[in-house]
């Protein structure tokens, strides 16, 4: 792979592409930072902070998460803040809402209200179980989706017998903001040749239901009910699993092709395992040999040997470990960032193919300020207008 080079005058992939996002937190959030990453022009709309009160911002967004974005605040119970987001509709290619299914209809700013004033416009609703459906009304986070996919069954559970709590918000980043981005890139694709805008219902529960599909396949082709334990992927064999080291550190072992199998026997000194990789009646002795010769050594010396040598091998890293790692180091995900107020630090950068190298440091913006003069102006309003919707609170 070439070395990227942050001077190259290279065109962001969805330059030109305007989004508007009503979301704060969640599956919505992290979509428009994937576009944003993309180089979309993303604009978070807010609500007005109530006269006198505090207005509370989530720590993560104001260390990057609206990097590269501008923000708006309208009251969207106002007729006149909702006539300021229709404005700005006009002039959008994305909308991106997660509120409860019902809630932006009865605000006015439905599909069929923002397609009238903008037949090119991609309105991109997403919630946890979808806009139709029996649970459709549900609150939910993370967990709930994991619960609700079957996800957390076929995990190894705890040593109280129930489902471990993850360590990674997969619904949310995967299932809800990949997928959203993912159907927000087809239908601008489809409106390049059909000119047509598209409404999307993205459930973060479906696509959770999708990430399932190689085990929910399986059960229905089958009738077979995969659990923890069942399938090679879920701890059946001693060849995919953690293991821990002498030094208190755990590997991560994933050998399920032979040939890699037999190069780890090999230099393990286990070459009588080779041949018995699948046998279920051995797969409790072959896991107390792995557990005892990989307690003889740390786990970077386990790693330095075994990782290059065909084995698949990788070392279990914590947070603090990775963002120094050689490879993460040398694929530039990690980037330097400036904030007006808490100067330099570091952040996860635009590791997303075909996102392109960010110039460092990556300006991030403060989250308390709002381009809403800029932006309405954008909009065909003037000054005088704009100051009087201040003025009334309509705005800020």
């Amino acid at each position: 792979m070439p070395e990227p080079d942050p001077a190259a005058p290279t065109a962001p992939a969805l330059h030109g592409i305007r989004v508007l996002d009503l979301a704060s937190v969640g599956p919505a959030a992290r979509a428009s930072r994937l576009l944003a990453d993309y180089g979309a022009d993303v604009v978070k709309v807010g609500p007005v902070p109530r006269r006198g009160g505090v207005q509370i911002v989530p720590p993560f967004h104001a260390y990057g998460g609206h990097r590269g974005m501008r923000r708006v605040l309208l009251d969207l119970k106002d007729d006149d803040g909702r006539g300021a987001f229709l404005r700005l509709a006009e002039r959008a290619d994305v909308v991106i809402e997660s509120f409860r299914p019902g809630v932006m209809d009865r605000l006015g700013l439905g599909w069929p209200e923002l397609a009238a004033v903008n037949p090119r416009l991609v309105y991109c609703s997403t919630s946890g179980y979808g806009q139709t459906g029996p649970a459709s009304q549900w609150a939910g986070h993370d967990i709930n989706y994991l619960a609700a996919s079957g996800f957390l069954a076929l995990t190894q559970p705890r040593a109280d017998g129930g489902p471990p709590i993850p360590g990674l918000t997969v619904a949310d980043s995967a299932a809800g903001g990949m997928h959203a981005v993912m159907a927000i890139l087809a239908a601008l694709v489809r409106r390049s040749a059909t000119g047509e805008g598209s409404y999307l219902d993205v459930s973060v529960a479906d696509g959770m239901v999708g990430l399932m599909a190689l085990m929910v396949d399986e059960y229905l082709a089958t009738g077979t009910e995969p659990h923890p334990g069942h399938y090679i992927l879920t701890g059946r064999y001693a060849c995919y699993d953690l293991y821990p080291t002498a030094d208190g550190r755990w590997l991560s072992l994933g050998a399920i092709e032979p040939h890699f199998w037999a190069n780890l026997c090999r230099l393990l000194d286990l070459p009588r395992w080779i041949e018995h990789q699948t046998d279920d009646a051995v797969q409790d002795e072959i896991r107390a040999d792995l557990r005892a010769v990989f307690a003889t050594r740390s786990r970077d010396e386990w790693t330095a040997l075994l990782a290059p040598a065909d084995t698949c091998v990788a070392p279990v890293l914590e947070v603090a470990e990775i963002v120094d790692d050689p490879q993460v180091q040398a694929r530039h995900a990690i980037v330097g960032a400036e904030h007006p107020t808490a100067g330099p630090f570091r952040q996860v950068g635009a590791v997303w193919a075909g996102s392109g190298p960010l110039r460092e440091p990556v300006m991030v913006p403060d989250v308390a300020a709002t381009h809403t003069d800029d932006l309405l102006a954008d909009a065909g309003y003037d000054a005088t207008s704009v100051a009087d919707l201040r003025e009334r609170g309509v705005v800020a």
